[in-house]
Order: C-alpha cells, then sequence, then structure tokens
C-alpha cells in the first residue's frame, strides 16, 4: 500500500483526473506523484524542480517506491523543460501565488490542460490575476492540516470574469459549494480583513485609503457570504 500523502497533498491528488500524465512542478520528494503512480492514478510524470537538491530527493523517493521507470526529472524553471504534449495536468503546490502566476504565465499552453494549483500566500493575486492568462477557477477545495486550511484550485480554460473584493479574497461562494470547511474558511477570512482594517485605520498615509475601502468592501461581500450559508 503506497504511504498516506498529507491532507494538503491527499486534496491536490483528489483533484489530478484519472488517467492523466502528470507535470509535477517544484516536485522537491516527488510525493504526490509517487503516490499517484503507485495506486494506479496516472501513468507517467514528469517532475521538475529549479534546484538539484531536490531533484536528487525526488529520485530518492521515485527509485524507493519503485516507480522511476515511468518518472521522468527535469532540472528547470517552472514548465520551461516541460513540452506542451508530453502531459495532460499540471499540479502546482506549495508555492506563493505569484510565483505560480508566473510559471503559468510563461507556459502559455497551460490554457489547454488541466491544472490544479495550491498557494500558500497571494491567493487574492492569483485569483485576479488569472484572466489575462485565458484560465478561470471552475472549483476550490479546502484541505485541513492542524489548525491551518489550504485552498486547492482546479483552473480551467476560459479567462475569469471580474471578482468583488471578498471574491478575491475567498474565490466565489459556488466555487466551494458543498466543501464542509467553507463557514470556517469564510469566518477566517473575515477574521482576517477585520483586523487588516483595523490596522489601517490607525493609519496616516494616504496610500492606505484606498486599501481601507478594499477591505471595507471585502467585509461587506464576506459578511453576505456568510448569511447565505
Amino acid at each position: 500500500m503506497a504511504p498516506r500523502l498529507t491532507p494538503r497533498l491527499q486534496t491536490v491528488a483528489r483533484r489530478v483526473p484519472a488517467g492523466s500524465r502528470l507535470a509535477d512542478v517544484g516536485t522537491d520528494h516527488a510525493y504526490l506523484p509517487a503516490w499517484l503512480l503507485e495506486t494506479g492514478a496516472i501513468p507517467f510524470a514528469v517532475c521538475t524542480d529549479l534546484r538539484p537538491g531536490p531533484l536528487a530527493r525526488a529520485r530518492e523517493t521515485v527509485e524507493r517506491r519503485g516507480v522511476a521507470d515511468r518518472v521522468s526529472l527535469r532540472l528547470c524553471d517552472g514548465l520551461s523543460g516541460v513540452e506542451a504534449g508530453e502531459v495532460d495536468c499540471v499540479a502546482i503546490a506549495g508555492m506563493g501565488g505569484e510565483t505560480i502566476l508566473g510559471i503559468l504565465a510563461a507556459a502559455p499552453w497551460v490554457r489547454e490542460k488541466t491544472c490544479v494549483v495550491q498557494p500558500m500566500s497571494s491567493l487574492a493575486d492569483l485569483r485576479g490575476g488569472l484572466a489575462p492568462l485565458g484560465l478561470h477557477i471552475a472549483r476550490e477545495t479546502l484541505a485541513q492540516e492542524g489548525e491551518t486550511l489550504y485552498v486547492v484550485m482546479d483552473l480551467a480554460p476560459g479567462a475569469e470574469g471580474p471578482l468583488t473584493a471578498a471574491q478575491l479574497q475567498v474565490g466565489r461562494a459556488e466555487n466551494h459549494r458543498g466543501d464542509p470547511l467553507w463557514p470556517r474558511y469564510l469566518q477566517q477570512e473575515f477574521d482576517r480583513a477585520r483586523r487588516a482594517l483595523a490596522g489601517l485605520e490607525r493609519s496616516q498615509k494616504p496610500e492606505d485609503e484606498a486599501r481601507g475601502q478594499a477591505l471595507r468592501n471585502a467585509l461587506a461581500g464576506l459578511r453576505e457570504m456568510m448569511e447565505g450559508i
């Protein structure tokens, strides 16, 4: 039996379509592709990383788990070493939202693929930056590890439409439909925005006024979402 993944990576794994040839960007230990290969969920994976150290760890993992013959390890920046025809799905987990956007922007062919991304920061920047790339968020799934909530996004072809301040912060409510962690996530982000606004209201900097108004708009939208649960 394949070793269990963390809840965060389990959630990413569940969003990878069965039978896909996977590109795992920033693979590090290659736990995600190794698990998917061991369980028969996918037939082949390209594992990329920017640094030799993580790629060496990935090699150790796939060799130890007996799947090295179905893995191609690539030392490259993002998807720069991957050809469009090699994969059907791209997974990018554990990076900042702005870094994820940069990787997607540098490989325009991802518009024709399934993409599963799990940002660690700058989620609003990621949500707001997808439209120019011709991508939109089809679904958001939450994963919990300890007290921390992580967001996994399914990206699909077609430009993301305009998003409200609240939607930039938490995503569209319909993309979270049926997720048991959605109420907790809403409350968490509402509290985060309220604390940020309290800090800004003590500021005398003129440039903070626009940020403060965006947070007030986000709080109003988040309150509506909470009332609609």
